[in-house]
């Protein structure tokens, strides 16, 4: 079965109306027959039944036993990171979104978790960093916001030689074009705020297990600590779901062609995209996932930040705005908005450059975003670059 068959026909048909579309169970609590006899839900923080489609629905596609869902792509994270103890590591990739870094080192590392930082595109770097008290492996693969790829499945044999946890920040890739936990990892994570959602409409998170007993520990944490998906969301993301192969393949075919674009064009310095064969991990990126997705970032040859944030705010298709995923173009400065809480001299170490823009390539004509961002290029000398301001940092 393809992959659009399957995801089009892992959303349920209502077995108790019929209904094609899944009704959305905006309750918060359930009648129950007797203490503790009910049909299976008590109370929506802990069970709800249309989190619950959400849940097995994307537990599905990505291969796993059990699927979670948060209220944030933060809260999913910080569910995967309650499974550790004081005392124990995560050795995660350096080139890290902001708010995954902001979480581990602010909030856990006063708790005795410390956090170790390495180029995870290099097998080896994670080979001599893990350490007896490693027991979590994080990577993002693509990265966010520079798009390095690393091997899963090397780093996973490398995660199971030292009984450690192996996840995957599987949101740029999404499951139709990667599946983490067929390649050896142990947990996958999305921002379902992105791809999954696809509409720029709702905040949520996931989480997927490759086995049961992990997956239990997960709706444990999930029930305990209350930040779960609420019912109108869940079904959005649901929504979403029914579209996500169509728009994650035009999404990369517009990716592909605007990198392009961008890899030859005199004023721009360095593109990053794994679709590209210029890309350093492209053979890897073609091997273990299906296509090289949405985002695709860049640096100008006038390397400054004042340039870059002058290029950012004179587009006129790709939107200013956090995030990514969207069917809308997007755009941001990382080094003044998604990763504004790394210290700068970490994020340049890890390649997210002062004047890097990323793009998030959305789903209008590639010949009239190509053309927005000519009109840039054509007047970049004659605009006056805007001064940094003060940029809400998510």
């Amino acid at each position: 079965m393809s992959t659009a068959t399957q995801i089009i026909h892992s959303i349920p048909v209502d077995a108790q109306t019929g209904s094609i579309a899944v009704p959305i169970y905006q309750t918060s609590t359930f009648v129950q027959e007797a203490p503790g006899v009910n049909k299976g839900y008590d109370y929506s923080r802990t069970n709800n039944p249309t989190r619950a489609t959400l849940e097995s629905i994307i537990a599905e596609l990505e291969q796993g036993a059990t699927g979670v869902a948060f209220a944030s792509g933060l809260a999913a994270i910080d569910a995967v990171v309650k499974l550790l103890e004081s005392g124990d590591e995560i050795l995660a990739v350096d080139d890290i979104y902001g708010g995954a870094f902001r979480l581990f080192t602010h909030v856990y590392q006063k708790f005795g978790i410390t956090v170790n930082y390495v180029d995870t595109t290099n097998v080896e770097n994670v080979f001599n960093a893990v350490t007896p008290k490693t027991k979590l492996i994080w990577i993002e693969t693509p990265t966010n916001p520079t798009l390095k790829i690393s091997d899963i499945e090397a780093i996973a044999k490398i995660a199971k030689a030292n009984n450690c946890l192996l996840c995957v920040d599987n949101t740029f890739a999404s499951p139709v074009l990667q599946k983490p936990l067929t390649l050896g990892a142990d947990i996958v994570v999305h921002s379902a705020t992105k791809y999954l959602g696809g509409h720029s409409d709702l905040i949520a998170g996931v989480v997927v297990a490759k086995d049961a007993e992990l997956g239990a520990k997960l709706k444990f944490i999930q029930n305990a600590s209350g930040a779960v998906l609420a019912p109108f969301d869940s079904w959005l993301i649901i929504r979403g779901i029914e579209t996500l192969q169509l728009r994650v393949k035009q999404h990369s075919i517009n990716a592909q062609t605007v990198a392009e674009f961008l890899e030859q064009h005199p004023q721009v310095e360095k593109v990053y995209y794994p679709g590209l064969p210029s890309h350093p991990n492209h053979l890897i990126a073609k091997k273990q996932a299906k296509g090289f997705g949405g985002v695709v970032s860049f640096t100008l040859k006038n390397d400054t930040e004042e340039v870059a944030i002058a290029f950012v705010t004179n587009t006129k298709l790709f939107k200013l705005a956090e995030s990514l995923g969207g069917v809308k173009s997007l755009l941001c400065h990382p080094a003044n908005m998604t990763h504004k809480s790394i210290p700068a001299e970490k994020r340049r170490s890890a390649g997210v450059a002062d004047s890097l823009i990323r793009l998030s390539v959305g789903l209008e004509d590639a010949e009239d975003l190509i053309n927005d961002l000519k009109q840039v290029f054509d007047h970049l000398k004659s605009i006056k670059p805007a001064t940094v301001s003060e940029v809400t940092e998510n």
